[in-house]
């Protein structure tokens, strides 16, 4: 990932709706969830999320698969790990050790955290 598609994925995600239908889309992997469903979980009209998933989508984060006349969104999980890993790639100098109690305070599950550098870029 480059800094160009970081921006673009973090800006996609700022927006409360557009957040919330990522955060949905994540939990509901690997089956995702149809437009419709989506709406009613979300309390949005069809229209509106065709608009946020559209806008995630062009970011990379979602993927949309057509089945007859409804359309199934997932989230794009190598996507959404790269951006993390885009992110913490640099922390603490690239020093895991150094990271090591602010994970444990954080309460972040270590496996967001991969172990070499090359884990970053597959």
């Amino acid at each position: 990932m480059n800094a160009n598609e970081a921006i673009d994925a973090l800006s996609a995600l700022a927006s409360a709706p557009r957040l919330a239908l990522f955060r949905l889309l994540v939990r509901e992997e690997p089956t995702g969830v149809v437009a419709g469903e989506i709406a009613e979980r979300l309390a949005m009209s069809p229209s509106q999320v065709t608009f946020h998933a559209k806008t995630l989508e062009r970011a990379g984060l979602v993927m949309s698969n057509p089945e007859g006349r409804f359309v199934r969104y997932r989230a794009a999980i190598p996507q959404m790990h790269a951006l993390i890993a885009y992110l913490t790639e640099e922390c603490c100098a690239g020093q895991r050790e150094v990271c090591a109690t602010m994970r444990a305070e954080s309460g972040i599950d270590d496996h967001w955290f991969p172990s070499s550098k090359e884990a970053y870029h597959s």
